[in-house]
């Protein structure tokens, strides 16, 4: 269970002790009917997802290998216009699909069946709330998604079929609308762009808030971060994050629960007797992955077509693919073709991009790092938390 810590001496004024229990019985009275919640990084690092600054792991550490001038210029919006290929490169990486919502992601659904979340603001562009199965409408973006595209220069929507299969493909997607030829990317906020118009409509939620839960951010960056400052004086407040961040502690319901999310809404969930309902939601979002590298189903050869007819061509007889000699040749497993696909994509991406296979000395791959770690900027307000 998560540890209970808090800074504040006084007495509570709605909950009646500072802890899971308490908070707990507030959520199962009439007084809890709207609960916000807040979401960054750290809810996403256990589906597999990197966030931005971990040691070996963050993104902006494996930067290197496309040569940018700094790491956080993959997510400038004047940079893409001058060279959106490391953008693009890096979106394959980190295509919506490719991770399995967390059980975090499926708590806040869960909050939904019980008529509870009045909304989600999240700092993480990874869709993973949307594909928990979230309600859309509950959902604000804070910093953009993968779930929608636009061209950049006359603002018009495009397929997101297309925009995948350029991304898998290593090609920059162009307009299609006629005469405009302008650069295609996902609608994240990048630095030099404003944050959606929903994020800030949405903002009286705050004020009108029963419960206010955040999780898994390190609430550094504004506007974001002031989100917590903005619910009531009297509107109880429950961080569930590894650390002891921003002002929490310093109200009289605030509740700290520390730890990793995924195991303390678990401990909430069963206080709540909500378990099994939280473990089914979850189960459901092992169809939510997706196999972009899939290789396409190749048509077979009829049997009545000679290979000499076909040169290099194997035939393919009840699932056996034969050489052209006659000789029969096994069938590659799945994970060998994976591998192939992924292995001829990743090296046509960093021929595109002129990548050395040389990424420089250890003294350069360092200093990359240090100025990843120091440079406390990251997409949409410069977050070290934001997600992808």
């Amino acid at each position: 269970m998560g540890q209970d810590t808090y800074q504040f001496e006084g007495y509570t004024q709605v909950l009646e002790e500072r802890n899971l229990q308490s908070l707990v019985k507030y959520m199962k009275s009439e007084e809890c009917k709207n609960v916000v919640v807040m979401l960054g990084a750290g809810v996403s690092t256990s589906a597999g997802i990197p966030d931005f600054r971990s040691p070996e792991t963050g993104l902006y550490a494996n930067l290197a290998r496309l040569k940018l001038p700094y790491p956080e210029a993959v997510f400038e919006i004047n940079f893409f216009r001058n060279n959106p290929r490391p953008f693009y490169t890096l979106a394959r990486e980190l295509m919506p699909g490719k991770f399995r919502p967390t059980l975090t992601h499926s708590f806040v659904r869960l909050l939904a069946a019980h008529n509870l979340l009045s909304k989600c603001f999240t700092q993480n562009i990874d869709t993973l709330e949307r594909r928990a199965g979230v309600p859309p409408e509950l959902i604000i973006e804070a910093h953009g998604s993968f779930a929608s595209q636009h061209c950049i220069k006359c603002k018009s929507s495009y397929d997101g079929d297309v925009l995948r299969r350029h991304i898998l493909d290593g090609k920059v997607a162009i307009c299609k609308q006629k005469k405009c030829g302008g650069l295609v990317k996902p609608d994240i906020v990048f630095f030099g762009e404003q944050l959606p118009h929903e994020f800030h409509t949405s903002l009286p939620r705050l004020r009108d808030a029963d419960l206010l839960i955040v999780m898994g951010t390190s609430l550094t960056v504004h506007p974001f971060a002031s989100l917590a400052s903005m619910v009531s004086d009297i509107c109880p407040r429950v961080l569930i994050n590894l650390d002891l961040v921003g002002n929490f502690g310093s109200r009289s319901d605030d509740v700290v629960l520390l730890g990793k999310t995924d195991d303390v809404v678990r401990d909430l969930a069963r206080e709540l007797g909500w378990e099994e309902e939280l473990d089914a939601l979850w189960k459901e979002t092992e169809s939510s992955v997706v196999d972009h590298l899939a290789p396409k189903k190749q048509p077979e050869v009829p049997v009545s077509v000679k290979a000499a007819d076909i040169p290099g061509q194997p035939l393919v007889i009840q699932g056996e693919r034969l050489k052209p000699n006659g000789d029969k040749e096994p069938t590659p497993s799945e994970e060998e073709t994976l591998k192939s696909e992924v292995d001829k994509l990743a090296s046509e991406i960093e021929k595109a991009l002129n990548v050395s296979e040389a990424l420089g000395t250890q003294e350069e791959s360092k200093s990359e790092k240090a100025t990843a770690d120091e440079s406390g900027a990251t997409p949409a307000e410069k977050e070290d938390e934001v997600k992808l």
